[in-house]
């Protein structure tokens, strides 16, 4: 009889699903004999406009170089990164993309037995990097779709060792106002390490909406963690970071591995960190797909969740499976959230206006299909 090496494997592990990320353009080509040129891609969050010709160049550079190690350090990023948000360089942790040093946060601060706080419908790494340290998930009820900061705080106990808040969140896009996070913040005991997801935050244009660099200072215990991924058009390459007090970002560094960012990444990133014009375009086609999403689905009499991110997440009124495999017959590949607590819903990424178009023109023909009992 063969060893069982499930069995084996840590008890927070064993319990665990593999992460399913959005399906590939060339799976589902494969599949389902399309042509890859006609499939649309509105799956992962991705910048529908592709790299910035910054980075594309910078990359391009840099591969003469690929037989030596990256700075392990990062020393060039780190200080652009700097001189951007005002932050000292000592305080930021370089990552394999921001989930990357999620887990660096886990490993470092929990034990098994430790307990983790995040909201339901939250980002799906929390529970992925809680149960594989042997950390207890400690999910909070939502409120209307998003976080419940009343009903986090009712959760900390002496148990409690890390706290995760996505603003804004994924998947339901939805985030929280800068007085009511600075109040949570002051309730939490110093003891206790908050990361605040901010993945989207380069797309939101909220007056209320807090900027959490700026409160680094005021609350040691925060670690604010941001991504190339969105907005700077770098998904590709994982790289991300954490920014927060000098003591965290030492404890972080210690169990970071040697050379986790590769240098092709931190060439591009430090190319279209600076690339305004590229930023303001990702901005602009951003705010306007959400709109035509928006106006969109409302035109097919489909509720959604209002969003500040690149991606807006709607009720198929219990048929998401379904639909979202009709939509992949039409060469259209969204992305389903039952794992996130939400079998009756779909997310779609913002596209260009063609891309979007092109979803809510199949959409519109699944639905048609179905109400016609096809």
């Amino acid at each position: 009889m063969g060893c069982d090496y499930i069995a084996l494997a840590n008890p927070g592990v064993q319990g665990l699903q593999p992460y399913q990320p959005g399906k590939p353009v060339s799976e589902v080509a494969r599949e389902l004999g399309l042509e890859e040129s006609a499939i649309v891609k509105l799956a992962s969050n991705e910048n529908p406009l592709g790299p910035s010709q910054r980075a594309v160049d910078a990359m391009a550079r840099a591969v003469g170089d690929l037989a030596r190690y990256p700075d392990g350090n990062g020393f060039a990023l780190k200080a652009a990164l700097s001189a951007k948000y005002g932050v000292a360089a000592e305080c930021f942790t370089l990552g394999n993309g921001s989930n990357d040093v999620l887990e660096l946060v886990a490993r470092a601060y929990v034990a098994p037995g430790d307990e983790v706080i995040f909201s339901e419908h939250a980002f799906a790494v929390y529970p992925i990097v809680t149960l594989g340290v042997g950390g207890v998930p400690v999910v909070a009820p939502a409120q209307d779709w998003g976080h419940d900061l009343a009903a986090m705080a009712g959760r900390i106990s002496d148990k409690t060792r890390v706290i995760f808040i996505a603003n804004p969140n994924n998947p339901t896009g939805t985030w929280l106002k800068r007085d009511a996070l600075q109040a949570f913040l002051d309730s939490v005991p110093e003891h206790i390490i908050v990361v605040l997801d901010e993945a989207y935050c380069e797309y939101v244009d909220e007056v209320e909406y807090p900027n959490g660099l700026l409160w680094l200072e005021r609350y040691p215990n925060l670690v604010v963690t941001r991504t190339f991924s969105k907005l700077y058009g770098l998904a590709g390459l994982r790289i991300g970071y954490a920014v927060a007090g000098a003591a965290i970002t030492n404890v972080l560094n210690r169990i970071r591995q040697p050379f986790n960012v590769n240098s092709v990444a931190m060439e591009a990133a430090l190319a279209v960190l600076e690339d305004d014009a590229y930023l303001a375009r990702s901005r602009q086609v951003n705010a306007e797909g959400l709109r035509q999403l928006e106006a969109g689905l409302s035109g097919l009499g489909l509720v959604w969740i209002p969003s500040i991110g690149n991606f807006i997440t709607f009720d198929t009124g219990g048929n998401a499976n379904g639909i979202f495999d009709r939509l992949l017959q039409r060469g259209v590949i969204v992305r389903p959230i039952a794992a996130y607590g939400m079998p009756s819903h779909l997310r779609v990424s913002v596209g260009t206006e063609a891309e979007n178009q092109q979803f809510l023109d199949a959409l519109s023909a699944v639905l048609k299909e179905i109400a016609d009992g096809g």
